[in-house]
């Protein structure tokens, strides 16, 4: 997993409540385990009409938004089913943060896994940040996930929080196969001492 430090880029500013993931990434594309060659179908239905093409006033089809790689959005962000689908397909559009008032838990816990910074803020944070969205290509936001700040373009400061158990693995890289890699020599140890004491199992 891509390490997560700071993160400076175009935001994209999406004020809709109750985004579920079947609304991220439609069931119609969950066939597949990559997790690659998602980001052409996140939001599929609402960036395309029914004969496959683009629908000019979705945010992400305009040109200032194309290659965004933050989201600022509304409550419950991430709710419906657990898809894991649903971080793979932000990730692989290039989105690696969002922001919002609140996520749906298991979508929340997915976008750890998954490298994405998901940063819960007070209503009214969001919606100056959403603000700063507003403003096309010049909606640039830093995020700085050691010191915990986001960066308006007017140089605003917003401060969030994080569990530190998180935050030490997006800094480092580390998904759940990362952190038990992280404990290899104790393993090697354990192993070797069991087959020599056991050798029958």
């Amino acid at each position: 997993m891509d390490k997560f430090t700071t993160l400076t880029g175009v935001a994209a500013p999406l004020p809709l409540r109750n985004i579920d993931t079947d609304m991220i990434i439609p069931k119609q594309f969950l066939k597949t385990i990559k997790r690659t060659g998602l980001g052409k179908s996140l939001f599929y239905e609402m960036r395309y009409d029914q004969e496959g093409k683009e629908i000019p006033e979705f945010v992400l089809n305009q040109p200032a938004y194309r290659q965004a790689t933050l989201l600022v959005t509304g409550e419950n962000f991430g709710c419906g089913s657990s898809r894991e689908h649903a971080p793979w397909s932000l990730l692989d559009f290039g989105i690696r943060c969002i922001i919002a008032p609140d996520f749906a838990d298991i979508f929340y816990n997915n976008c750890f896994q998954n490298g994405i910074l998901p940063i819960k803020l007070p209503q009214s944070e969001v919606d100056k940040l959403m603000d700063d969205a507003s403003r096309g290509a010049n909606a640039t936001l830093t995020v700085d996930l050691e010191k915990q700040e986001i960066r308006g373009p007017d140089g605003g400061v917003i401060k969030f929080d994080i569990d530190p158990f998180r935050k030490h693995c997006l800094l480092n890289g580390l998904d759940a196969i990362g952190l038990t890699l992280e404990k290899k020599q104790a393993i090697e140890k354990f192993e070797t001492s069991a087959s020599e004491s056991r050798p029958w199992l």
